[in-house]
């Protein structure tokens, strides 16, 4: 069945009209359901600007539907992914307020480390709600909440809330790679896993400090030794020293 919304047999007469090209200012015109057209006079390229996306912001047929879908979009999709994530990331929890607050604290650091170091968003936004993901299966399995049991539980979870959501197998994989080790750092590693890796470690540098359980020297080496990013390095010292 095709998507009423894109369904000819339901449009209205305003459903083919006419916009000025925001490069020469002529007449272009757009059926609804086009994402971009190209003016004819000047040749420039120009997305739908009535165009509701509505649903294909996270829809993952999306693609199917409406056919290649433009930057703008893709980074629409992208922003509404990250806040589905953490929607999911909180019903998950349900009343464990202390992991919620966690990972949406080590996903504000990711953001802001992420957008200076030059890193993939999207994907650093998915690991840093989901990174602890596997905690409470952890807990009920083992009895534990050690690293390597978060790491073991953490990404079967993560890929069915993503998968739910639609988010691309490319972008799945990754954060599911990151969270499948993200308290243990290989030799090499991306820069996503490091903006991740970094932000966990300052929340939790902030955790213990606020527990007396560290003082300024010791958050101080830590600092310099095991984070990788010089945007995490800054956004610590400040914390810390």
């Amino acid at each position: 069945m095709k998507c009423p919304g894109q369904d000819s047999r339901y449009w209205k007469p305003n459903a083919i009209f006419e916009v000025d090209c925001p490069e020469c200012q002529s007449k272009v015109e757009f059926f609804k359901d086009d994402t971009t057209r190209r003016c004819p006079h000047c040749g420039h390229q120009f997305v739908n600007p009535h165009m509701d996306f509505g649903c294909a912001a996270y829809c993952k047929f999306a693609e199917h539907c409406i056919g290649n879908m433009p930057p703008e979009l893709l980074a629409q999709r992208e922003e509404l992914l990250k806040d589905r994530i953490a929607i999911e990331m909180k019903k998950y929890f349900g009343r464990d307020f202390k992991r919620i607050g966690h990972a949406t604290l080590v996903a504000r650091y990711a953001e802001a480390i992420g957008s200076e170091e030059g890193g993939d968003i999207a994907v650093i936004m998915a690991a840093a709600y989901l990174h602890d993901i596997g905690i409470h299966e952890a807990e009920k399995k083992y009895d534990s909440t050690a690293a390597r049991f978060q790491e073991q539980e953490g990404p079967p979870i993560a890929r069915e809330i993503m998968e739910r959501l639609g988010a691309s197998e490319p972008l799945i994989e990754e954060v599911c790679h990151i969270i499948g080790h993200h308290h243990h750092p290989k030799e090499q590693e991306s820069l996503n896993f490091k903006v991740l890796y970094d932000a966990d470690r300052i929340v939790n540098l902030e955790e213990k400090h606020k527990e007396g359980a560290m003082d300024a020297d010791q958050a101080g080496a830590i600092i310099e030794k095991h984070l990788y990013t010089e945007t995490g390095k800054s956004i610590a010292r400040k914390s810390f020293i």
